[in-house]
């Protein structure tokens, strides 16, 4: 079943796997660069059926980091050369596209982050301030023009990021809105702004482009959404023409490991701050912001299943798929897709290996190095690090 094509929308995958939507950190300047293109090329000839860019952000507001990629007509032809290198490999490929909200950094976004309610972000550590309704319109057709760079760049489909606790989750989740004007209150209110970036897109990409959705069905902590608000959000969006949702969980900014599970290698994390202040800050305060959870294989199964029984579009498990065994057994539990990021961090060829050997395991420990560099660095398993620093080898022992 797994290596059996798939119609997503409008397009054809040559079989059930998608590189999840993980963020690589390999677009310097904001603009791709030839790791991207090098390990997203691997990936298409590695076997999978579709590729995700990650975290392309929709416009300069938008932006995180100084090695994120923004979705900027200057940037298409090299897009461009990039998927077609990807379809050269068989493999069909798909952009995520979002807005970070209150995650922005002014130093990237040429400006003060914005957010549903102006509250403080110490994961950045920012301090957002309330979206009025112009710049609701404006982020919201903003994803609408990035769907048409998308479209010109070659890409199949687009990822719509309303998960994880950027700007579309923020909106939807009581601990982050805080508004008291129809943006916010009941979940009615607080999912208007996903409907309005959802119909920009729907309008644009038309019956030629791939419309996903990442979506969370918890964020992970009190105060968040639960399964039950997120189970509405999912019958909303089948009923807004998205062709699949990717089910996920977890908040970056509030409880990033319920995202990724495992525990954050404090020490390297820290390794990699610029900034002195926020180096000590990490080291001394980074096990209790950013607290272990434990993991365990498909670790969200139990329940992305909930969904399963109460949506009939197609669903994308993603969430720590090592195993043919678990792969298989996610599939005939119902789901369509399957998705994956820390195995092809480690292996670009994890889904040939699949092909070729029905017992096969990934050899990632889920040491999480990956995760602890991508924000600073680039995403890339340590030991596959062509000059891994000695210091950075004495923290991991």
């Amino acid at each position: 079943m797994l290596f059996t094509p798939f119609k997503l929308g409008p397009v054809t995958l040559r079989n059930r796997t998608i590189r999840a939507a993980a963020f690589e950190g390999m677009c310097p300047g904001n603009k791709p660069s030839e790791d991207l293109f090098n390990y997203h090329r691997a990936v298409a000839a590695g076997g999978i059926g579709m590729t995700t860019v990650a975290y392309a952000a929709v416009d300069r507001s938008a932006l995180s980091f100084k090695h994120q990629l923004l979705l900027d007509r200057e940037f298409v032809p090299a897009l461009k050369r990039l998927t077609e290198a990807i379809h050269r490999e068989g493999a069909a490929c798909s952009i995520q596209i979002g807005h970070c909200g209150n995650m922005a950094k002014s130093s990237v976004a040429g400006g003060r982050p914005m957010a549903p309610s102006a509250r403080i972000n110490l994961y950045g550590p920012t301090f957002p301030r309330t979206m009025d309704k112009d710049d609701i319109q404006k982020v919201s057709k903003s994803f609408g023009k990035a769907v048409t760079l998308a479209r010109e760049a070659g890409f199949d489909a687009v990822e719509v990021h309303a998960g994880h606790g950027y700007l579309i989750s923020q909106f939807l989740s009581p601990y982050t809105n805080r508004r008291h004007d129809e943006f916010g209150g009941s979940l009615i209110n607080r999912a208007r702004f996903m409907h309005m970036v959802m119909e920009e897109v729907k309008k644009v990409a038309g019956s030629d482009l791939a419309v996903l959705v990442k979506m969370n069905m918890r964020d992970g902590f009190n105060g968040g959404m639960e399964l039950d608000e997120c189970l509405e959000v999912a019958g909303m969006l089948e009923r807004t023409g998205a062709d699949a949702l990717v089910l996920s969980g977890g908040f970056v900014s509030k409880a990033p490991m319920y995202v990724m599970r495992g525990s954050m290698p404090i020490k390297i994390f820290a390794h990699y701050i610029d900034e002195c202040w926020m180096r000590f800050f990490v080291r001394h305060l980074g096990n209790f912001l950013v607290k272990e959870v434990p993991f365990n294989e498909a670790y969200f199964l139990d329940d992305a299943l909930k969904f399963r029984t109460r949506i009939k579009l197609p669903l994308v498990y993603v969430g720590g798929l090592l195993s043919y065994e678990k792969i298989n057994e996610v599939l005939h539990k119902g789901f369509e897709l399957v998705a994956f990021a820390r195995a092809l961090i480690k292996d670009t060829d994890f889904i040939k290996k699949l092909q070729h050997d029905g017992g096969f395991h990934s050899e990632c420990d889920i040491c999480n190095y990956c995760i602890a560099v991508m924000y600073t660095h680039k995403a890339v398993c340590i030991q596959n690090e062509e000059n891994p620093d000695p210091a950075i080898i004495r923290m991991m022992n």
